[in-house]
């Protein structure tokens, strides 16, 4: 009696040990208890190097081992054909080297951005503005620094926590952040390009 095995492989997957199952890369639906349980404990790669390293592996060799392992087995693949293997060495994490280079972030976000705030104030004459704008309303000279200029730094700093959705853990609402889309499109490329270049290799059309 053939039993059907529902398969769903994410695209890329980071590992931490040389004995990659199954169940580490993927979802497995089966409505037998003990099929699916083997399946989750299928060896499907074994990782030889001792260096970091991304793998490209091919959803059909899965399938084959699946079926190898029990001929009885009907797979039905849900997800990716082609999909990435991450190895990352186990090692402990070193939290003074993680503080280090958030805090190394931080300030060359701060800096840049201050940097970019500031190019742009001296480009439109953004002071200018203001002092002709506070001249015309009050009748006397500004001193540049005024309620425009209070109200104008407060407005951008609500404005940049609008526009990304978030301040420190607080979310605004449940849409994902400007920056999340950025980095999941990044993402996206990053495994898109792996898989096409190592379907390009020894080709007319290999870009590299």
């Amino acid at each position: 009696m053939s039993k059907t095995v529902y398969l769903n492989i994410s695209e890329i997957t980071e590992v931490h040990h040389k004995e990659v199952q199954l169940k580490d890369v993927a979802d497995v639906y089966c409505d037998d208890s003990a099929v699916l349980n083997k399946c989750n404990a299928l060896r499907i790669k074994t990782i030889h190097s001792d260096r970091n390293k991304r793998y490209i592996e091919s959803t059909l060799d899965v399938i084959k081992k699946l079926v190898e392992m029990d001929p009885a087995i009907s797979v039905n693949n849900v997800g990716k054909v082609d999909y990435i293997i991450d190895y990352h060495r186990p090692k402990s994490p070193n939290w003074v080297w993680q503080w280090i280079k958030t805090i190394f972030v931080c300030v060359i976000c701060y800096c840049g951005a201050a940097f970019a705030i500031m190019t742009f104030n001296n480009d439109v004459s953004v002071a200018d503005v203001f002092k002709e704008i506070y001249k015309i309303i009050m009748r006397e000279e500004s001193n540049g620094f005024t309620i425009m200029e209070v109200s104008y730094s407060i407005g951008l700093a609500v404005g940049i926590v609008g526009f990304f959705n978030h301040f420190a853990k607080i979310k605004i609402n449940t849409d994902p952040t400007p920056l999340e889309v950025e980095m999941r499109l990044y993402e996206d490329n990053i495994s898109k390009t792996l898989i096409q270049n190592e379907g390009r290799k020894e080709s007319d059309i290999d870009a590299s």
